[in-house]
């Protein structure tokens, strides 16, 4: 958890830091004297809040990716609240007009059944919801609080799939899963593994019983180190994409997949390393990728002034890529330090920066020409109740409405679930 509890600056509650604490208004902070980027333009969308969390027994500090099912009813998670304060995971359903009635499908009791949810819950072909605490379960004792968990959701109780224990499996978890057709569950940790650096996993399901088993073990080395917050990508031919935040033949990083050579055996390419200032720098999100095969995604650091960035890798006829910077972020009102996965359409990036715009630095919801790099400010957090400090990503319904959670902000402090109308 080394980069990213420094980088980040205790991210909404991560392992070693389980609150903000005030630095999430320090990182990239906003300076007035500085100009707009060039290439940038704001045109404020319309934003409303759909939920405040009180930080009591419905949840509080939602730092959360959120899923959407056919009723148009939002998922996620808190890392704090519920009735034993260490989390929640929630149902928003959708209505008319705001606020949407919230409803907590699951209080996280601090021990065996997992602490700290992040990064929200992913429907699996069950229709179950499932995901990861970075601390609680059975599996070992990370600094007396427990290693984390993968759980699984049912309509009937919460199950424990694995219990990380800090050896070679990982621990402290902090992103969402993803599934192949099986039913098979990826993910990474930013900590454990044979050399401390953070794990790749795949959890299966054989005879009832669950099994897990560590598919990369990041070295620090050229392979990179410390999982990230973003969700692993899988393409059509079962192949994994990812990032890892540190390492790299620069330090600064690394872009990568993975390659199932046979049912236990994984080999790892990476695909590039990143450089650092002017280039991109320590990404922490997931990547996106077209029907051409060219990837997208965020950096925290890096980019011409150090404040982030949104890279490309352009894939060549040879299957190599090519990377250059879309977008730099300047801190000032086009945001800095995006931590969020990217979401493309029709040649569209859209996300989130995490700090930035306006005058406290609250954070903004953005989109990227993937072809010119031209950015656009769509909504700038800190005015009224309408949210702060948006860590994960942005989902989008059929109508082409925007949705995504921030952890801070809202009525109460505590956090929120908006809704924009680019």
């Amino acid at each position: 958890m080394r980069a990213r509890s420094a980088a980040l600056c205790g991210l909404a509650g991560m392992v070693f830091a389980m609150m903000l604490s005030g630095c999430a208004a320090n990182a990239g902070a906003y300076d007035p004297a500085h100009a707009v980027a060039a290439g940038s333009r704001s045109s404020e969308a319309s934003e409303q809040t759909l939920y405040s969390f009180t930080g009591g027994n419905d949840g509080g500090n939602a730092a959360t990716g959120l899923v959407r099912d056919g009723n148009g009813n939002l998922y996620g998670t808190t890392v704090t609240g519920g009735t034993s304060q260490c989390g929640t995971i929630f149902k928003l359903t959708a209505q008319a007009s705001p606020p949407w009635p919230e409803t907590v499908l699951h209080n996280f009791g601090c021990y065996a059944d997992g602490k700290n949810p992040h990064g929200g819950v992913t429907f699996d072909r069950r229709g179950n919801l499932d995901g990861t605490t970075v601390a609680g379960g059975s599996g070992g004792s990370c600094s007396s609080d427990g290693c984390g968990i993968v759980f699984q959701l049912t309509p009937q109780t919460e199950n424990v799939l694995h219990n990380f224990s800090a050896g070679s499996d990982g621990f402290g978890p902090g992103d969402g899963v993803v599934f192949d057709p099986t039913g098979s569950i990826y993910g990474m940790t930013p900590d454990g593994g044979s050399h401390s650096e953070g794990t790749i996993y795949e959890l299966w399901r054989s005879r009832r019983q669950w099994h897990e088993h560590v598919i990369h073990a990041f070295t620090g080395g050229t392979d990179g180190g410390v999982g990230s917050l973003g969700l692993l990508l899988r393409d059509a031919s079962g192949n994994l994409y990812g990032v890892a935040e540190i390492g790299g033949a620069r330090g600064a990083g690394t872009v990568f997949k993975l390659h199932a050579t046979s049912r236990k055996r994984w080999n790892l390419t990476t695909l590039y390393a990143f450089k650092g200032q002017p280039d991109a720098g320590s990404p922490y999100g997931g990547l996106v990728a077209d029907a051409a095969g060219d990837i997208y995604g965020t950096t925290y650091y890096g980019g011409a002034d150090g404040l982030g960035s949104v890279f490309e890798l352009a894939r060549s006829t040879r299957g190599r890529y090519r990377e250059r910077v879309l977008y730099s972020f300047l801190g000032g009102n086009d945001g800095s330090s995006p931590t969020a996965t990217l979401l493309l359409k029709s040649r569209e990036l859209y996300g989130t920066t995490s700090a930035g715009g306006g005058s406290c630095g609250c954070g903004t919801v953005f989109k990227v020409d993937a072809r010119s790099g031209s950015e656009t400010v769509l909504h700038t957090f800190g005015s009224g109740t309408d949210g702060a400090y948006p860590y994960y990503g942005l989902i989008q319904d059929a109508s082409g409405n925007f949705y995504g959670a921030t952890v801070a902000g809202g009525s109460f402090g505590q956090g929120t679930v908006y809704e924009f109308a680019p």
